[in-house]
């Protein structure tokens, strides 16, 4: 029986999955798996994946271990998002309280993904740090957009939307001026009017940019902030786990001092045991000397 299409995302969820070791070999197996079944077309696509880096991994795990966490994280990240659209259509909001939420659910994913990188044995070296922190913040940055990326099935590490995807949350209706602006009925003559609109234009979109560079700066910085979030447990990490490395050491050391005594312990006590087996012969030697000599006493008094 010939599986259908949607049947063969479970298995590309578990490709995900699996030890990055495992990727290639695993993918090239589903790949022949499939062609062999007669699904050519899927069989090349899987065929096609690209193997993640250990970054886009890491994230990935994050995805499939942590879901409740990067969930929270690309919530906070949509409220940022809506907080820098109304931001730019002029209306307050509370972009430091967000910020800080968003670098709170950076934080406690990147050590997350610190634990994840360590038990499976690869190395988080401040530049496969720096990357899943950029990564992060592009899922949290992108949130619930049409055909924004999805953590889980990363193949690549993916940068933040830049200043386009920010100055197009400009809320503007279909005449380049802002939503929100009341329309003004006043009676110009059509020059004037087509000046108007025209200056009114130039003036919405140069506060745009402003506003646009503005909320870009503040993205930036919490992006930064978030960085040096993960070079503070990196360099905790490294602390720890050279702590860690020179316990073991001590075990290792203490380990081997026992295994000494405890040799020449066994070997002492196999030796007492030689010494009290002689002993033990010696004074039976002894006893059976000492009946010998009282035989032949009584012999010699018999005699006499």
């Amino acid at each position: 029986m010939v599986k259908r299409t949607a049947d063969v995302e479970p298995d590309i969820d578990a490709l995900f999955q699996l030890p990055l070791t495992e990727f290639t070999s695993s993918r090239n197996a589903l790949a022949a798996r499939l062609k062999k079944e007669g699904r050519a077309e899927e069989a090349e696509t899987i065929k096609g994946m690209q193997k993640p880096p250990v970054s886009a991994w890491a994230v990935n795990q994050l995805a499939w271990r942590h879901r409740k966490d990067v969930d929270n994280l690309l919530a906070v990240g949509e409220r940022f998002r809506k907080a820098q659209a109304a931001q730019l259509a002029g209306k307050a909001a509370d972009m430091h309280a967000l910020l800080n939420e968003r670098r709170d659910a950076l934080s406690a994913l990147m050590k997350e993904a610190a634990v994840i990188l360590r038990d499976s044995g690869h190395s988080p070296s401040p530049d496969t740090t720096r990357r899943i922190a950029t990564t992060l913040e592009a899922l949290a940055a992108w949130g619930d957009t049409p055909g924004a990326p999805r953590a889980g099935r990363l193949t690549d590490d993916l940068d933040p939307p830049g200043f386009e995807a920010l100055a197009a949350l400009v809320p503007r209706d279909g005449g380049g001026k802002r939503a929100s602006e009341p329309t003004r009925v006043l009676p110009f003559t059509q020059q004037q009017r087509a000046r108007r609109g025209k200056d009114k234009s130039a003036e919405d979109q140069a506060a745009a940019r402003a506003k646009a560079r503005e909320a870009l700066t503040e993205a930036e910085k919490g992006l930064r902030e978030a960085q040096r979030e993960a070079e503070r447990a990196e360099a905790a990490l490294k602390k720890a786990a050279a702590r860690a490395k020179a316990a073991q050491k001590e075990k290792d050391e203490i380990d081997a001092r026992y295994e000494k005594v405890q040799a020449e312990w066994q070997e002492a006590s196999k030796e007492a045991r030689k010494v009290a087996e002689s002993a033990e012969e010696a004074a039976q030697a002894v006893t059976d000397a000492e009946r010998e000599v009282e035989r032949a006493r009584k012999a010699v008094e018999e005699i006499d």
